[in-house]
């Protein structure tokens, strides 16, 4: 696998955090853009109780990466999709070359088109457990390419719900537009808003509509207070953890390059998240949140239920059944690969 778009080399980590005492599921990250290798991640991340991770594509580039990095390793899986900001990039083309990929040329819808296909390809595998990251970012995306960040969030969701795959949101100053499209599309049966960074009345419209909610190292940040009560505020079952490592490094150490290893600092501020399990976790450092209580099933937001109810209203799975039996309205009755659900 290419290790292309790595950040925090030459820079210093911070040093390891003291082991939790839980099996901890980083629920978002992006290993190909940390210094050390996938082999290297997982032994660090493990020796403090990180045991699984969800690999996040941004670009095809990455998507490709994280399949197969979920394909080699079985503590690894993987979330496929344009991020936001890269829609505009291959619509209106990157001139300044501001992404990983270098200055582009404007490739036009037609690319956008091209781009998609190849992302559903990897959505269909089934070690890829999600789309995303995917959504709106008005912070970095000005008026000119907000057409093209749209249509490429709609397509992401219905490829989500097409190929039963959780969906992975980017929200960046674009809450109420986000919420918007989910109503107008309808969202999958998963849905998982990556770092969120809503408040509290946010969170309870997401917990409203059954979206998941996923916290990282900024819940540690002094200025957090909003996103602090937003946690409070947002129902145990529904909540995850996550690095967005090598981004959000949390306290004391923001600033440098974040890591698989850390969301062990995240659970420390927060309450009860999905994707932990075991014994009791070490107590909260701001006293104002409950300290961590553990719940099973570190990918519940991710992957399908067991019994799931398929589309026909019956309960169980078709998994392997050959697809002109599949009862889930999803496969040609040609299809050669047989139904994965």
């Amino acid at each position: 696998m290419s290790r292309e778009g790595r950040k925090g080399q030459g820079q210093d980590a911070p040093p390891l955090p003291e082991a939790l005492t839980v099996e901890v599921a980083d629920s978002h990250t992006h290993v190909d853009m940390q210094a050390d290798s996938m082999e290297e991640t997982l032994a660090k991340a493990a020796s403090v109780g990180v045991t699984t991770l969800i690999q996040v594509g941004c670009d095809l580039a990455g998507s490709r990466w994280a399949a197969e990095a979920a394909a080699a390793h079985d503590r690894v899986h993987a979330a496929v999709a344009l991020h936001p900001n890269e829609a505009p990039r291959i619509v209106l083309g990157d001139p300044d070359g501001w992404s990983r990929q270098g200055e582009r040329p404007a490739g036009g819808e037609a690319a956008l088109d091209e781009a998609l296909d190849q992302i559903e390809a990897l959505a269909a595998l089934p070690h890829v457990l999600g789309v995303g990251e995917t959504g709106l970012d008005h912070f970095r995306t000005g008026p000119e390419g907000m057409a093209a960040q749209e249509r490429s969030f709609r397509a992401h969701i219905e490829l989500a719900k097409r190929h039963d795959k959780a969906l992975v949101i980017h929200d960046r100053e674009a809450h109420a537009d986000v919420l918007r499209i989910l109503r107008e599309e309808g969202a999958p049966d998963r849905t998982v808003f990556h770092c969120f960074s809503g408040d509290a009345d946010m969170a309870r419209t997401c917990a409203d509509h059954g979206y998941y909610m996923s916290f990282a190292g900024n819940i540690t940040f002094k200025n957090a207070h909003p996103l602090r009560e937003a946690l409070k505020a947002a129902p145990q079952e529904l909540l995850l953890v996550e690095t967005d490592a090598p981004f959000l490094t949390p306290a004391p150490h923001r600033g440098r390059p974040n890591a698989v290893p850390h969301p062990p600092h995240g659970p420390r501020h927060g309450r009860n998240p999905r994707g932990t399990r075991g014994g009791t976790g070490q107590g909260p450092r701001h006293q104002h949140l409950p300290s961590l209580r553990l719940l099973p099933e570190p990918l519940t937001a991710y992957a399908p239920p067991a019994g799931r109810r398929r589309r026909d209203g019956r309960a169980g799975s078709c998994r392997g059944a050959p697809a002109a039996n599949c009862t889930h309205g999803r496969l040609e009755a040609t299809d050669p690969a047989p139904c994965s659900l």
